[in-house]
């Protein structure tokens, strides 16, 4: 059985915990691997490769924008899995995710997914429109067997008992949407609100970790967070940073030190 890289993870670093998100082909076509790379060496504890999709239910503007920047580029499901093989030889102990939409899954079919997302060393998936039943009725033992792991999105609004269930359902991470809207948004505006539903949560005492998404664009963001939670999820904003950027590698380095200080360098 290959290792649960987040249970190790988690076991090494309870809290503040950094997630970054990547839309894969973006900036330009082969540039996933690499700034896989300089995020985790620059300090990021989770990778989320985001796949590119022409109708995404949930994402904002900037990564609505980078997906489309990336299928122009001729990113697709199939050549990133391809990109992807090899990865855990520069990355052996990160925690990698993908996150994308049913359609091209299907499409892929889901076997065959499997099959290449474990070959590459794939932790987790995020499919925010996979509902969790037909998960557990239809897939759940098909990831088990290519040690995938599925990651479920909790709002304000999800019940104690679904909650519940997600948790049961894995052994990876709660993904907490931080409130109403998509990513990228401005959530600052009911700082209280937000903070209750994370206490709330937090006093769940679930067997899994919990990550907030959504609106995480900065350091005091990011920290307020963490008060409740066991770290964070950052997409849009670091995707800002890129674009344009001359050098997206050191854009990346920057961005990640902006919000956790720069790495501690090896003994």
């Amino acid at each position: 059985m290959a290792p649960n890289r987040f249970k190790t993870l988690f076991a090494r670093k309870p809290q503040g915990l950094l997630n970054l998100y990547i839309t894969a082909g973006y900036p330009a076509l082969h540039d996933t691997v690499p700034l896989l790379q300089t995020l985790a060496a620059a300090g990021a504890d989770i990778l989320e490769i985001g796949v590119p999709f022409s109708d995404p239910l949930a994402d904002g503007p900037v990564i609505q924008q980078t997906s489309s920047v990336a299928l122009r580029n001729g990113m697709t499901l199939k050549l990133l899995l391809q990109e992807l093989q090899g990865v855990r030889e520069h990355l052996p102990d990160t925690p990698l995710l993908l996150m994308g939409y049913l359609n091209p899954v299907l499409q892929l079919g889901m076997e065959e997914f499997c099959r290449l997302a474990s070959a590459a060393g794939i932790d987790g998936v995020i499919l925010p429109d996979l509902p969790a039943e037909e998960y557990a009725a239809e897939y759940q033992e098909l990831f088990r067997q290519h040690n995938l792991r599925p990651v479920f999105l909790i709002t304000p609004q999800t019940s104690e008992a679904r909650i519940r269930r997600l948790d049961e359902l894995t052994d990876s991470f709660l993904y907490l949407v931080s409130g109403p809207g998509l990513t990228g948004g401005n959530q600052t505006a009911d700082h209280g609100a937000q903070q209750a539903y994370l206490q709330r949560v937090e006093a769940l005492n679930l067997r899994n970790p919990r990550l907030v998404g959504f609106g995480i664009a900065d350091k005091a963001s990011f920290d307020a967070a963490c008060r409740h939670a066991h770290g964070a999820i950052i997409g849009s904003a670091l995707l800002r940073a890129l674009d344009g950027a001359a050098d997206p590698h050191q854009a990346a380095r920057e961005f990640v030190q902006r919000i956790i200080g720069p790495p501690i360098p090896a003994r």
